[in-house]
């Protein structure tokens, strides 16, 4: 018997299941090295993304404040360019109103203001003229700020009537 198992022992079939035995056994071990390779990296892998995803969570409100600001920023940067325009226009405005020559000629185009011994003529357009003797009686006669007044008591009792004045 000593001798079969010698034999046995030795036999190509018994080596070829010792060997696939052994080969079965090595790569179970690096599968199972593997798998566990694989499971370390994607709890890794798990925690690196929970971290990142955080930090977005963490910074999108700033972020987005920052955003926001940026934009009044801008528009108040826009605003204030307009303002200093339109100071700018009005320091204009200002320095011209302090020529004479510049109130003078003001006064002839808006109050149709002459010197003494000039003759002033108003050339009016005759279907507005009348219109106007329809509403108001003619004031051709009168003095230019007796118009004004009349102007200012006739819209005075209109705004009366409408209840704007209580």
């Amino acid at each position: 018997m000593a001798g079969k198992d010698h034999r046995d022992r030795f036999s190509t079939t018994t080596r070829l299941r010792l060997l696939g035995e052994q080969t079965a056994a090595r790569v179970y071990r690096s599968q199972t090295r593997r798998q566990a390779r694989r499971s370390r990296l994607t709890g890794r892998a798990a925690l690196l993304a929970l971290v990142v995803c955080s930090l977005i969570v963490a910074l999108a409100y700033p972020i987005r404040q920052y955003v926001a600001q940026r934009a009044d920023i801008a528009d108040q940067q826009r605003l204030l360019d307009e303002e200093r325009a339109e100071t700018e226009r009005l320091r204009d405005e200002k320095a011209r109103w302090q020529d004479p020559a510049y109130i003078e000629r003001q006064a002839r185009e808006r109050l149709h203001m002459v010197h003494p011994g000039e003759t002033g003529y108003t050339v009016v357009d005759p279907s507005a003229a009348r219109e106007r003797r329809k509403d108001t009686k003619a004031t051709a006669d009168r003095a230019w700020y007796v118009n004004l007044f009349d102007g200012v008591d006739t819209m005075d009792r209109a705004g009366q009537a409408a209840g704007g004045d209580e």
